[in-house]
């Protein structure tokens, strides 16, 4: 019996532009399939440190198993490591369809002033998207768009920060910094939301939101630097993916 290819691991090459390099990411992600199977094949706890969620992308890598937006997640930030040029942080919604809830997460990239995303979908158009989005607030609305052709209707979107370049960091990823209820607010109210947040991410100033909760003893000393800090645990995964 033949036994099924396995897609070689994508390298950056000097000669690549960043959007190429993204391409070929995103290519190799789509090699790998997305996976209608209803097992999950890879345990992705959100609020394990980045450091184990990239051992865990790199036995995808060595698996090539069918992977779905989660999983997709973390291997973009696997993949991307050591760009430091390319500012990676994830992006999830909450979908409202025919008397049921569904979310997604995809992984929103920022470089040279434009945004962009990778990710996995069973929908072409929600999951990767061209580094072409002058500001976050455009690429999220394309994305509101897209769902809106499958009569999604799109409820809460979270934005979290900027994933540290370090893969050793047992810093947890921020999953969700910024919630907004998109659906009980006006288009120029979320654009003004998402651009000052988009800002400040860009100026490097957020900490992670749980710089309230009483995990903040751990990181008090003023010579933490912000990527060190903890963050707070998300609790759902992104558990049905419809989109």
């Amino acid at each position: 019996c033949v036994q099924p290819s396995v897609p070689p691991v994508p390298n950056y090459k000097l000669s690549m532009s960043i959007p190429e390099w993204l391409q070929a990411i995103q290519t190799y992600m789509k090699m790998l399939q997305y996976n209608h199977t209803g097992t999950q094949f890879f345990e992705i706890r959100k609020t394990r440190p980045l450091s184990g969620l990239m051992e865990t992308a790199k036995e995808m890598t060595r698996e090539s198993l069918p992977i779905k937006c989660l999983e997709a997640v973390i291997l973009g930030i696997y993949l991307t490591n050591g760009q430091p040029s390319v500012e990676r942080f994830p992006i999830s919604f909450k979908t409202h369809f025919s008397g049921n809830y569904f979310h997604h997460v995809v992984l929103g990239i920022y470089c040279n002033g434009r945004y962009g995303s990778l990710g996995m979908s069973r929908r072409s158009d929600l999951m990767d998207k061209p580094l072409t989005y002058r500001t976050l607030s455009d690429l999220i609305f394309e994305f509101e768009d897209s769902y809106k052709k499958y009569l999604h209707s799109v409820k809460k979107v979270k934005i979290g920060l900027y994933v540290p370049h370090e893969p050793h960091s047992f810093q947890p990823i921020e999953w969700k910094q910024l919630v907004l209820n998109v659906s009980k607010m006006m288009r120029a109210e979320v654009r003004k939301e998402l651009e000052k947040f988009a800002r400040d991410m860009r100026m490097k100033i957020l900490k992670p939101s749980s710089a309230h909760s009483p995990m903040k003893e751990r990181s008090r000393g003023k010579s933490l630097s912000p990527r060190r800090r903890q963050a707070s645990p998300q609790r759902r995964a992104c558990k049905r993916d419809k989109s």
